[in-house]
C-alpha cells in the first residue's frame, strides 16, 4: 500500500502518496487504521486520489463507513482536496461543514494547511 511515515518538524504523519489510489472500498479504511497503529501515529495525511470517488458520494455510505472506522481507533485525518480534485455531493458538502465542528476529520487545499491542523 502506498503509505509511509513522515516526520517533519516533530510531527509523525502516515501519508499517502499524491494521486495514487489507496482505497476502493470503505472496508479498506482498515489498511490505514493498520499503518497508523503499527507505526504509533494516530494522525493521517491522504490525497483525494488516494480514495474512491464514490467516498466523496455522501448517499454511497462510504466516506460514514471510513470516517467512523478512524474515529474508532482514535486517527484523525487530514485529506488534501484543492478546488476541482473531486466532485463533492450536496449532502457531502453538508458533513463537510458539520465535520467543522470537530477535531477528527478536515479537508484542505493545501498539504501545508493540512499538516499545520493535524499539529494543531
Amino acid at each position: 500500500m502506498g503509505l509511509s511515515v513522515v516526520d517533519e518538524a516533530g510531527l509523525r504523519v502516515v501519508e499517502g502518496m499524491p494521486d495514487q489510489r489507496l482505497m476502493s472500498l470503505a472496508d479498506d479504511a482498515g489498511l490505514l487504521v493498520e499503518a497508523c497503529l503499527s507505526h504509533d501515529v494516530r494522525l493521517a495525511l491522504l490525497y483525494a486520489g488516494n480514495l474512491p470517488d464514490a467516498f466523496f458520494d455522501l448517499s454511497s455510505g462510504e466516506a460514514g463507513v471510513m470516517l467512523q472506522k478512524l474515529r474508532n481507533y482514535g486517527v484523525r485525518l487530514a485529506l488534501v482536496c484543492p478546488e476541482g480534485s473531486a466532485r463533492f455531493s450536496n449532502r457531502f458538502r453538508e458533513m463537510v461543514a458539520e465535520e467543522r465542528t470537530r477535531s477528527d476529520f478536515g479537508i484542505f487545499a493545501t498539504r501545508e494547511s493540512a499538516r499545520q491542523w493535524l499539529g494543531g
